[in-house]
């Protein structure tokens, strides 16, 4: 037996080893948790049937010619093959129930602000969202893919700057540059020389695209879409970086239901608006009655019988020298219909923008947090007070009215000259294939476009 002396270094070596052993382990266990959280939820779409969720989140300007040609062959299958998600979960899409499109760029903040108000809405679980992409990128693919409280489809367009980003309807390297003269574009010889817009300008694609993926969707989710293409319910188009109160679709159902006994010109309706400061006292359950005009463009909802009065004018919807879609459609009601459209629009809003960033605005901080957190105290106000949910809704103005007032004065934005554009429009009026793109025959013999 060792002496006492020699017993007591010995005994306390073996515990600090023992010590750093156990500290060891539970640093290894404490990594691999870190790794495990770190993890993304897991898609609910099975790889299977698009096998698109590898791609990179590369900008299309690096993406080698080959990454671009898989991302255009899944984009095509997606398209044709138009999965519905959950729909085991919450049945076929009833022929009442509200379609909500959402146009997706690729701001993904603000789309998870969306989704979240969704979430909490009211009979959310009887709609389908149809997400309509111009960017196709793995992070929102998932982000979509995980929704879980209704039914969800993804349809992307197919002509975007992403899977076109030197050809047209991208920026070709020949096309000419928004500020140069005419005469200098001439002298140049860039392709589209001739067509500067109403203020001297040419084209920019980033600004043409956005037009182009709406009125493509909006021919999509009426004429090819399966689930949606005999669907004569309610269409409400929404965007990114809007947010939505939790009764959004009791006072969209209730404004509708309103249209048949105050409002029966009424055929298109409106959830939200532009006010700059909105208080608990701006829910009180008035609706009011009057013209279309481009501010209606947020929270904008129309059935099948409407949207054949806009495609009927397609000429003059995409041919108007303005790069914007409300804009244009505010053309097709001033200058193309017989009888103007009627909007009936909701006082207090129930979509809100929340979008700091944009195709205009270039701020660093595209944090919305702020705004939504007065959104959120504002509703919460008017909830508490008794103004969401209203029971029945107050037309401020009649039909009669309405019909007296002087027609809209509104601006042209230009932008939109390019015969290019015009052409490329037209045709997305025209059916379109499996795939959600165009006819290749009415690509090379009628437009004289190639988009491949």
């Amino acid at each position: 037996m060792l002496p006492k002396h020699i017993r007591f270094p010995i005994r306390t070596i073996f515990l600090l080893i023992i010590f750093f052993i156990i500290l060891m382990y539970c640093s290894f266990l404490f990594r691999n948790f870190n790794v495990m959280l770190s993890k993304p939820r897991p898609s609910i779409l099975p790889k299977l049937d698009y096998g698109y969720l590898s791609t990179s989140n590369e900008t299309s300007e690096r993406l080698h010619p080959n990454k671009i040609l898989k991302i255009m062959q899944r984009i095509h299958k997606a398209n044709k093959q138009q999965l519905i998600l959950n729909k085991n979960k919450y049945g076929p899409l009833e022929n009442d129930s509200v379609v909500i499109v959402i146009q997706v760029h690729k701001r993904i903040n603000y789309l998870k602000y969306l989704v979240n108000s969704l979430s909490h809405a009211k009979d959310i679980y009887k709609v389908l969202l149809v997400f309509s992409h111009d960017v196709y990128e793995k992070e929102i693919n998932d982000f979509v893919q995980a929704i879980d409280f209704c039914k969800v489809i993804q349809i992307f367009y197919p002509h975007s700057l992403q899977t076109h980003p030197h050809t047209f309807p991208g920026k070709d390297p020949n096309d000419c540059p928004r500020n140069i003269t005419k005469d200098k574009a001439l002298i140049k010889k860039c392709n589209n020389a001739l067509y500067s817009d109403l203020y001297g300008h040419y084209r920019e694609a980033n600004f043409t695209q956005a037009k182009h993926h709406w009125w493509w969707k909006a021919n999509y989710v009426f004429h090819e879409l399966r689930a949606t293409r005999y669907h004569t319910g309610l269409m409400l188009f929404l965007e990114e970086d809007h947010f939505v109160s939790e009764d959004f679709l009791h006072v969209l159902m209730l404004m509708q239901a309103s249209t048949e006994n105050l409002c029966a010109h009424c055929n298109i309706l409106c959830l939200g608006n532009y006010l700059n400061e909105f208080t608990a006292k701006s829910y009180r359950a008035k609706a009011e009655c009057s013209n279309f005009d481009a501010s209606h463009n947020m929270g904008l909802a129309f059935n099948r019988t409407t949207w054949s009065l806009i495609k009927n004018c397609a000429q003059a919807f995409c041919s108007h020298d303005d790069y914007n879609y409300d804009w244009s459609l505010l053309h097709v009601s001033e200058k193309c219909l017989e009888r103007k459209f009627t909007v009936l629009s909701i006082a207090g809003p129930r979509v809100f923008h929340i979008g700091s960033c944009g195709l205009h605005q270039k701020s660093k901080d595209c944090e919305s947090s702020q705004l939504i957190s007065k959104i959120k105290q504002v509703l919460h106000l008017a909830f508490h007070f008794g103004q969401l949910y209203p029971p029945r809704l107050k037309i401020t103005e009649s039909i009669l009215e309405v019909k007296k007032k002087k027609p809209n004065n509104f601006q042209t934005n230009g932008g939109w000259r390019d015969p290019r554009d015009h052409q490329l429009c037209l045709s997305m009026t025209l059916p379109l294939n499996s795939e959600g793109i165009l006819n290749s025959s009415y690509q090379s013999n009628k437009t004289g476009i190639k988009i491949v």
